[in-house]
């Protein structure tokens, strides 16, 4: 076998199937947070998570929608802010989130990424959202584009998530949903039972080999780095 000088060895972890395999299973339903990027009266992105809601309660997942009214822009307030704190709340609970934007001049909107940024990546060395589930969704007040759920998808990663390959692009949303908010029966509903469908799906095979998933050798050796400088 090569030798490799550059790896310790000593915090190089052979991946096995066994390690993956959940030693207990998670009895409880998943915990999905949603979030949605527009803070309009009338909202499709709103609708839309709203309906996507409904169908991860019916596929038997605990679904909850963070309403982002009253949240500050990153930076504007401390911490402690409620809306915050709400919001940290349920990103530490979940295990899977869904998120929703309208596409606002070829891009995520700007409500949705303040939630985002309003998230650390890393709270006292634990990462909220790592490991965790997501699915993107957008809609588009004309025709059906995709780069809302491509920023998303790469914000998504950057957070350290396991973005699902399915997402949906409602196109021409006046036409989609009704004069209550519900979504009319056709392909781009179709779409969005698929992608919920697909979460949940892939949440309870993930949530409880998430410890192993997001185990790293350059984060394990940067500990044992610490810890033998803090032992002098």
């Amino acid at each position: 076998m090569d030798k490799l000088s550059n790896v310790a060895d000593d915090h190089l972890l052979i991946p096995r199937r066994d390690q993956l395999e959940a030693k207990k299973c998670s009895e409880h339903r998943p915990r999905i947070l949603l979030l949605y990027g527009s803070l309009r009266e009338k909202s499709y992105s709103r609708s839309l998570t709203s309906e996507a809601a409904r169908l991860l309660n019916r596929l038997g997942a605990e679904a909850r929608i963070y309403d982002p009214t009253g949240l500050p822009l990153p930076g504007a307030v401390a911490d402690e802010h409620l809306k915050v704190q709400e919001l940290r709340h349920l990103t530490w609970w979940s295990e899977g989130q869904v998120w929703c934007s309208p596409e606002n001049h070829g891009a995520m909107s700007g409500v949705l990424k303040s939630q985002i940024d309003w998230i650390p990546l890393s709270i006292d060395g634990m990462y909220p959202t790592q490991g965790k589930t997501l699915a993107v969704m957008q809609v588009n007040g004309g025709g059906q584009s995709y780069n809302a759920v491509n920023q998303m998808r790469v914000l998504g990663r950057w957070m350290r998530m396991i973005a699902i390959p399915n997402q949906a692009s409602v196109p021409k949303a006046a036409d989609e949903f009704d004069d209550s908010g519900r979504m009319k029966p056709s392909a781009c509903y179709d779409r969005l039972v698929d992608v919920m469908e697909e979460l949940v799906k892939f949440t309870l095979l993930l949530r409880d080999s998430t410890v192993h998933l997001a185990d790293r050798y350059s984060e394990r050796l940067e500990s044992a780095e610490k810890l033998f400088k803090a032992r002098g």
